[in-house]
């Protein structure tokens, strides 16, 4: 028996990497970028989010390594992921970690900054014109409508907003703050409709729901970037829209935890970081009252999250199976998928 589980885990090991993972640079990179903001509204030494910066860009370049030897070598298992109606939505992720990748670089170089953006945009323009024209094709199963649907549109939309005003397009980045508003509103009336009235997600679906956080949030991030002067009602709105969401998701984490720690969980990243930087954004612009409690404790609530996800993650390589198998409903599905 152990030797059949020594084999088991070998398999799981040497299998490709998922593009899922790059939810792990999505996540480090947002909180690089938490600690960069708190950085200029209080008393952090500076070498912190610079190291934190630093690694988070070693985490980024290194699952690009992996991802294009994947399809150097693994063109077919490359090609599966990107026919499945839930895996496939994760490759919105490369160009998203890229464009945040391009704002920890601007401080130090805006060529580069400006080169990943436009590397990152083209990209996500291309992912989610292909993988959104898919879903207007039809024939999806409700059971793999999940919040991994947001990713192809919601979530470039919104961090292309703030990419481009970082580096001065501002007019274009209301034009992606558009898509991205636009585009949430009419998904999660889709993603809230089937947990309403279809099956519960499967067991292995459900730490997607971390994803719910991240609209609200990465777009106030996106919508105080292209404004200016104090918060205006509408970042109140969505910060606290934000918030409710993060209440929602910590009732149903108990739900959520039926299996043992898999990468998927980073998909609570984003937006865990998320919401600490735009409330820091928000103290940064001169917001006052519940604002000045909430972003300290969103920050260290954003630091206990991804340092859990952290630790389970190297629990999990540590004990070889940081690459499960895929769950059989999703292997299932592969097959009839266009």
């Amino acid at each position: 028996m152990n030797g059949n589980n020594d084999t088991n885990n070998g398999a799981r090991q040497g299998a490709p990497m998922p593009v899922a993972f790059f939810g792990i640079a999505v996540g480090a990179l947002a909180l690089a970028g938490a600690w960069r903001a708190a950085a200029r509204v209080w008393p952090i030494p500076a070498a912190a989010p610079a190291l934190l910066t630093a690694l988070a860009l070693v985490v980024w370049l290194a699952l690009l390594i992996a991802y294009g030897r994947k399809w150097l070598v693994e063109r077919d298992a490359a090609s599966a992921e990107m026919r499945h109606p839930v895996q496939s939505s994760f490759a919105a992720l490369v160009p998203v970690s890229t464009m945040l990748a391009a704002q920890a670089v601007q401080t130090y170089s805006r060529g580069l900054a400006i080169a990943l953006f436009v590397v990152g945009v083209s990209g996500s323009l291309a992912l989610g014109a292909y993988l959104h024209g898919r879903f207007w094709q039809g024939g999806r199963k409700p059971e793999l409508t999940t919040p991994a649907v947001y990713l192809p549109t919601v979530a470039p939309s919104f961090v292309a907003g703030t990419a481009a005003a970082g580096l001065g397009f501002t007019q274009t980045g209301m034009l992606f703050f558009g898509a991205g508003v636009f585009s949430w509103l009419a998904i999660e009336s889709i993603v809230l409709h089937r947990a309403a009235v279809h099956e519960p997600l499967p067991e292995a679906l459900r730490p997607s729901l971390g994803i719910q956080l991240a609209p609200p949030v990465v777009g106030g991030v996106s919508y105080l970037a292209i404004t200016h002067g104090a918060p205006d009602t509408f970042a109140y709105m969505l910060l606290g829209y934000g918030l409710y969401q993060a209440l929602m998701l910590a009732r149903l984490v108990p739900w959520i935890r039926q299996n043992a720690f898999t990468p998927s969980y980073w998909a609570f990243s984003f937006g865990a970081a998320a919401l600490p930087t735009m409330t820091i954004r928000m103290l940064e612009r001169g917001a006052t009252g519940p604002v000045e409690w909430i972003a300290p404790v969103a920050f260290i609530v954003a630091n206990v999250v991804i340092g859990v996800l952290i630790a389970g993650t190297v629990r999990a390589m540590a004990r070889g199976d940081l690459l499960p198998n895929m769950p059989s409903i999703e292997r299932r599905a592969v097959a009839g998928t266009r």
